[in-house]
């Protein structure tokens, strides 16, 4: 009897064993992604949810991103593509312009779009994470792959490269980003979720 219950243990473990070996993916490009650029231009999808007034809301949408070395300019869409904000950075000022009220301006984004549409936009980041780079919580340069695609970066924002726009390329592309931070004494909660359509 105990002989039979220790060979159907050891089929169990194997049928186990063999169904994770199938469910397993390919292996995944060690490849670090393509050469940082100063300068581009990438449109795509994005949602984000945030607390507001002990809530989460969630907010969809379309955006376009405009690097240039000393500036970002930003549009934010409805799905069906009306202009909700726009905003300007530079490192000087954060600008954002909602319809047909007056731009308001402060010194920094994430203070700007907190005050003006409640969560804020995290602009100094992305514009190494829309590319696959962040700084990592070790205070080290982070470049990702799709073998290695998770880290926390120095400010508590936690990055995920879920996909790629062509994971074996010799140099892969973002397609996917899931961005979260935790809440803490100074910041809500909050994830973003990013999807890149095209990148210029």
């Amino acid at each position: 009897m105990f002989k039979s219950k220790t060979r159907i243990l050891a089929l169990a473990l194997a049928c186990t064993a063999l169904l994770s070996a199938c469910v397993t993916p390919a292996n995944l490009s060690t490849a670090g992604v393509a050469a940082y650029r100063e300068a581009i231009e990438l449109s795509g999808r994005l949602t984000v949810n945030y607390q507001k007034d002990g809530q989460t809301e969630t907010l969809t949408g379309k955006f376009s991103w405009n690097q240039a070395p000393d500036s970002v300019n930003v549009s934010l869409a409805s799905p069906l593509g009306q202009t909700i904000a726009t905003i300007k950075v530079t490192p000087d000022s954060a600008t954002l312009t909602q319809g047909d009220h007056a731009p308001r301006v402060a010194r920094d984004i994430d203070t700007l779009t907190a005050q003006t549409l409640g969560w804020s936009l995290p602009v100094s980041g992305l514009r190494d994470w829309l590319q696959g780079y962040a700084t990592g919580a070790d205070g080290q340069r982070f470049a990702a792959s799709p073998a290695a695609n998770t880290v926390t970066t120095a400010d508590g924002w936690r990055l995920t490269f879920v996909s790629w726009q062509d994971p074996n390329a010799a140099k892969p592309v973002p397609k996917r980003i899931d961005v979260a931070r935790a809440a803490s004494a100074t910041a809500e909660a909050m994830e973003i979720r990013i999807v890149i359509d095209q990148q210029g």
